[in-house]
């Protein structure tokens, strides 16, 4: 990763005085497009050697042209297909990949010239495979590339993307492996036939270049090849070769990472074999090559991922066994046949022989030329019949042999296997975890989060890891503060020493692990590792307090320090942090509570705790199990043991330390078998219309509704539904006063004729008025019901009466709309339609909860039927019910379940939206109908 400084902001006066403003004032303003200014081909040879190459690309200077609309007002405006010289294009390329770092609107500027833009982005294919050009050229154009794979959303990029991933690129696979892939998918090859038999009839011309566009990412892949296999393990090698074959990884991960780009992309990857390659490639084994190790880790993950490349159903476990044994019974039929060396291997039962050790065994004592006929046999490689065919590298026919053949890990299995705590590793790794003022010029291995996503789980999974490494941003922030003010010094003897003093970290006097349960039934490690924590707290009596007051399910982290600065030095803040205090191990923990004289944990109760002499303090504390046997495995290998060498104990403000519960309230809810309904499951995943989930395009809305007070009058209705006929059952005028219980029913306008440009014929609402009397609660006043008193305008009652259907309904809006007024009135009609109910109101704070709230208790709803839930001292929290969580924020854990909640119950679901701050950030009030 290209680590950037933080850049001082540019002044207006030195803008003024920059030389592309010059320019820009005397050809591409307004001002100078008024006064007819002409195009200036050799200006845009000049700026692109002068202010792009010789910079480097520079983040500022592409900004500053960017800033003067450069790629609006003078480089698309005068694009010219057969006049456009290379700089032209890459100057276009680099402005638009600019307009992505500064997440402004990027694509606007071609839908101006939309005629213009296939011929462009053909150009900037062949430039892709332009042999001998600069590798940080190289690496723009992939930028531009993996921006266009991420705009699917825009017609003009997707319908130029859909050509290079679609269906006739499987004709650069080996034939028998496409008439494999075509007995499991036979419209596939009626449809591939009837593209053959459409090429024939194309000119000559148009014949090249839909060839070109099918052949392309193909030979991408055998251009990766090549600058990969110059990278060797020894000796220099230019960073912007590594920077390319970066890019490149993340290019891939982007197209297998949507279902779209994937669905026949990812046969062309695996008959490629990349992924071995890049495991193979000397480039893994080099220090520069640890971003390059951890995006192919994400490339791996996604070419194994277990979904339906055809259907874009998510794959169970049943099934990855069914496809993987069917992959060993291929294997064994063609060694039977074949081989007969390798009877016993054809013979075995398949849990002996799928491990990547038994494969090994049976297949390492054979020769190159054996391997390669298998491999043939198995459509993974060309028939060894010539010379260019015929490999001789039998680690490279071992590893592809073993990646097709030996059995993996589920996602779900690595994910339980994974340490939910940070450690020393992930925390200072650039790469995943960037300091504050990267600038967007490297790639990172983080996962996106894209408009579209291939299954739950992978929307599941992508949130664990985005959300985790947050929270270990915040960590090690943390880690930094408390150890710099601890001051750790070497001593004479080696030791640690410390010079100064911490509130949230103290020296550790003893730590000792008391407890390895056995693990559970079906899992490999152990059920609970418990150890005990001694600290000396010899501070001040309000920090003192605070240790004490240590709760359950409270995190801390246990960290080694060996400082490399003798106490005559000082510390150098412009060296790296982690060297000079010698910070070595971090590992996780979870208080069970602090310990009595007698050796027991204190219980939390309403009792006062017991004052206990002296200063020294002893916590339970539970240990990550699956960190545990990790680091258990890597002292048996001979690795020192990390939780004999803890000497400093952290603790984190309560408030922002619920990291640990919502991760495992994250990994719980994806070991949960839950289904998502049908009308939310698309739009959680990005596919089909955006308003699919809207109750007007579901068949099961609910005609008959209680509305309670939500009009004042009878005008008031009316003029809620203008332009709608309303019949009221009763002719007694006297009775025209609320509440109302309303029958809306659409019928289909008098003229069934659809006008142009429009989709279904209009329908009208016909709505039937039933007044109706509450029943009397008593002679007093206070015994009479509360009313609304706000006046919902039309567009208001739509959204309540959307929020009362089932579906997902949105309402964004600025402050002052009266959208917290719209969720109270939902929320007192669901009430009063479906008192036997329960509805769940998770808001993305405890201000927004509490305005509901008052507004809420303003209404006539029992106050016994109300449960506030929340983080702070304000929270009602019981242990018996919540204790899963811990201290976790509850509205962060039932916004984590709802998805289960709502799949297991098949109920409705209302959404409303709440700006706090105008176009700056959107909370949500999520109403959920038990």
């Amino acid at each position: 990763m290209a680590e950037t400084k933080k850049a001082r902001p540019l002044t207006v006066d030195q803008i003024q005085e920059d030389n592309i403003t010059q320019l820009a004032g005397l050809h591409w303003s307004q001002e100078a497009l008024k006064n007819g200014t002409t195009f200036k081909p050799q200006l845009v040879e000049d700026i692109y050697r002068t202010e792009l190459v010789n910079t480097g690309f520079s983040t500022r200077r592409s900004m500053m042209l960017e800033f003067s609309q450069y790629l609006e007002n003078y480089l698309w405006p005068n694009y010219d297909s057969e006049k456009c010289t290379y700089s032209h294009q890459l100057s276009i390329a680099a402005m638009v990949n600019e307009k992505f770092r500064e997440r402004v609107p990027q694509w606007e500027t071609f839908k101006r010239r939309p005629e213009k833009f296939a011929d462009f982005f053909h150009q900037m294919l062949q430039a892709c495979l332009h042999e001998g050009k600069p590798f940080r050229e190289q690496s723009l154009l992939l930028l531009f590339l993996i921006h266009c794979f991420n705009s699917l959303e825009v017609d003009l990029i997707r319908e130029q993307v859909q050509r290079l991933v679609s269906l006739p690129i499987w004709n650069n696979l080996l034939q028998g492996r496409r008439e494999e892939l075509f007995k499991g998918n036979p419209k596939y090859k009626k449809f591939f036939n009837l593209l053959k038999k459409n090429d024939a009839k194309l000119d000559e011309k148009k014949r090249a270049k839909v060839h070109f566009e099918r052949e392309f990412l193909s030979k991408m892949l055998k251009k990766f090849d090549k600058v990969l296999s110059e990278i060797k393990e020894t000796g220099k090698v230019s960073p912007d070769k590594v920077q390319y074959c970066e890019r490149f990884i993340e290019l891939l991960i982007d197209i297998e990472a949507q279902l779209p780009t994937r669905r026949f992309f990812n046969a062309l990857l695996d008959h490629s074999h990349c992924v071995v390659k890049c495991q193979l490639s000397p480039l893994v084994k080099r220090k520069e090559g640890k971003l390059f190790s951890e995006l192919l880790d994400m490339l791996n993950a996604y070419t194994e991922f277990e979904i339906d490349d055809t259907t874009g159903e998510a794959l169970t476990i049943h099934d990855r066994l069914d496809i993987h044994y069917n992959r060993i019974l291929k294997l064994q039929k063609m060694a039977f046949k074949h081989f007969p060396d390798l009877q016993n291997f054809a013979i075995a039962n398949i849990a002996s022989v799928d491990s990547k050790k038994s494969l090994i065994k049976y297949f390492e004592p054979h020769s190159s030329a054996n391997l390669h006929k298998l491999l043939a046999y198995a459509h993974e490689l060309p028939q060894p019949d010539t010379e260019e065919n015929y490999i001789k590298d039998k680690q490279y026919l071992m590893e592809v042999l073993i990646s097709k053949h030996a059995k993996r890990k589920s996602q779900l299995e690595q994910l339980n296997e994974m340490p939910l705590y940070p450690t020393e590793e992930i925390i200072w790794d650039e790469n995943i975890v960037p300091t504050e003022f990267y600038s967007g010029d490297g790639c990172l291995a983080l996962p996106k989060l894209n408009l579209q996503f291939l299954t739950l789980h992978d929307y599941l999974l992508k949130n664990f890891h985005l959300f985790r490494l947050e929270s270990t941003y915040e960590i090690r922030q943390d880690i930094e503060d408390a150890i710099s003010h601890m001051k750790p010094w070497q001593s004479e003897e080696g030791g640690c020493l410390f010079g100064g003093w911490a509130r949230m970290a103290q020296p550790i006097s003893e730590f000792n692990v008391v407890e390895v349960s056995k693990p559970l039934v079906g899992e490999s490690h152990p059920s609970q590792v418990r150890a005990d924590v001694t600290v000396s707290l010899s501070v001040r009596p309000e920090i003192k307090a605070e240790w004490e007051g240590l709760r359950k399910h409270d995190v801390a982290f246990l960290i080694t320090l060996r400082p490399t600065v003798p106490m005559s030095h000082k510390y150098n803040h412009k060296e790296p942090f982690i060297p000079q205090v010698g910070l070595t191990y971090v590992r996780g923990c979870e208080i069970e509570g602090m310990l009595d004289a007698e050796g027991k944990v204190i219980e939390e109760g309403p009792e006062p705790k017991p004052d206990l002499p002296g200063d020294l303090r002893t916590f339970r504390v539970w240990l990550d199990p699956n960190q545990y046997q990790q680091d258990m495995l890597g002292t048996a290998e001979g690795k020192e043991d990390a939780y004999e060498t803890f000497n400093v104990i952290m603790r984190r403000k309560p408030k922002e330390n619920n990291f640990k519960a919502v991760l495992e309230t994250l990994r719980d809810l994806m070991n949960t078998h839950f289904v998502v309904p049908d009308w939310l499951h698309d739009l959680i995943l990005g596919y089909g219309e955006p308003d699919a989930a809207h109750y007007s395009k579901l068949h099961n809305q609910i005609e008959n509704l209680n509305w309670n007070d939500t009009f004042l009058s009878m005008d008031h209705l009316r003029a809620s539904f203008p332009n709608c006929p309303i019949e009221v059952t009763t002719d007694d005028v006297t009775k025209h006063i609320p509440p109302f219980r309303l029958s809306i029913k659409d019928k289909e306008s008098d003229s069934n004729k659809r006008k142009e440009g429009e989709d279904e014929p209009k329908t009208q609402r016909h709505i039937i008025v039933d007044p109706y009397v509450i029943s009397n609660r008593g002679p007093y006043p206070y015994c009479l019901p509360k009313k609304n008193s706000v006046p919902f305008t039309p567009t208001q009652t739509e959204a309540i009466y959307s929020g009362m259907q089932p579906g997902l309904t949105i309402i964004v809006g600025p402050p002052g709309t009266g959208k917290t007024d719209v969720a109270v009135q939902i929320i007192s009609n669901i009430y009063h339609n479906y008192s036997d109910q329960r509805t769940l109101i998770v808001t993305h704070s405890n201000q927004a909860l509490n305005q509901l709230f008052e507004k809420i208790m303003a209404l006539d709803i029992d106050e016994r039927h109300l449960l506030r839930l929340g983080h702070g001292e304000e929270a009602l929290e019981t242990e018996k019910d919540f204790s899963r969580y811990g201290r976790v924020n509850y509205v962060l854990a039932q916004r984590l379940e709802l998805l289960e909640e709502v799949g297991r119950l098949q109920s409705s679901l209302s959404v409303i939206g709440d700006m706090s701050h105008t176009c700056e950030t959107a909370g949500y009030f999520y109403l959920y109908q038990v």
